[in-house]
């Protein structure tokens, strides 16, 4: 039989789709328009002219280097999930031990607790060992938070494989590291994309640990610069949309190339 189409369902996609539609393009009209040209027209309306004057303004500001500063936490907040989640996670799925099923369980406390709360005895810490203002103290805390759900979603995924696997890897005289490199790691692409992704996704977007981790411009994050550009140029309406525009951009391009692989994971099949 074939499938009826849903109307009802197509009718609120679109509507949810004209809804975030409207706010982007409003963006995106103004961050190439002359300042001037959108004084005229209004916030609403059709683009009048075209330009990339309002990002080589933001560039002058010294916006790249709120760019920059992003990358490297990102980057670095990445690295370390990726170094340190996939073997956590296969220890956690594979080992019989009980203590390490009750400390899996005392790390998802991890999960309950948000930023807010602990913030001010993280940044005592990070300021006791000499991390405060640096990029580094806010990558270590950034990964921290991240490290439990990453931990969550891979466990998830990694538990899709098949006993018959290990098995076969077993009587293959693998050992264990040779089985997570060899088996683990390959079936597990799926959950380890989506874990990168969304530690990717909140790092660069992460404004509370910046903000209170951090206090000159020179390791000042993205998240950080718009609100000091927000402050200082808030009648410069273009050149805060371009701003705006250079830090979507980044992590939409993360996603573009992952998003076969996100979405594999976010469905469970990157496990099987």
């Amino acid at each position: 039989m074939k499938p009826q189409p849903n109307v009802v369902g197509g009718f609120f996609a679109a509507i949810w789709l004209l809804i975030i539609s409207l706010p982007v393009y409003l963006m995106l009209r103004a961050a190439f328009e002359t300042k001037a040209a959108y004084s005229q027209a209004g916030p609403i309306g059709l683009p009048t002219t075209f330009t990339l004057d309002n990002f080589a303004y933001a560039f002058e500001i010294g916006f790249g280097k709120y760019l920059v500063n992003s990358g490297l936490i990102t980057v670095g907040t990445v690295a370390i999930i990726f170094l340190l989640v996939p073997p956590l996670a296969f220890t956690i799925v594979r080992c019989t031990n009980p203590l390490v099923r009750q400390v899996f369980r005392l790390m998802l406390i991890g999960l309950a607790i948000p930023a807010q709360v602990v913030v001010l005895p993280v940044y005592y810490l990070i300021a006791q060992v000499g991390l405060y203002n640096s990029l580094l103290g806010v990558i270590l805390p950034t990964a921290a938070f991240a490290i439990p759900v990453s931990t969550l979603i891979l466990t998830g995924s990694m538990r899709e494989i098949s006993n018959e696997l290990y098995e076969a890897m077993a009587l293959d005289g693998a050992s264990s590291w040779r089985t997570f490199w060899q088996l683990v790691v390959p079936l597990s692409r799926g959950g380890i994309a989506t874990i990168i992704v969304f530690t990717a996704l909140n790092a660069w977007n992460g404004f509370l640990l910046p903000l209170v981790l951090t206090r000159s411009q020179d390791v000042m994050a993205a998240t950080i610069g718009l609100n000091l550009f927000k402050q200082n140029f808030s009648l410069n309406v273009p050149g805060l949309m371009a701003a705006i525009v250079l830090t979507i951009i980044p992590i939409f391009l993360v996603y573009i190339f992952a998003r076969r692989t996100l979405i594999a994971g976010l469905t469970g099949v990157g496990g099987k």
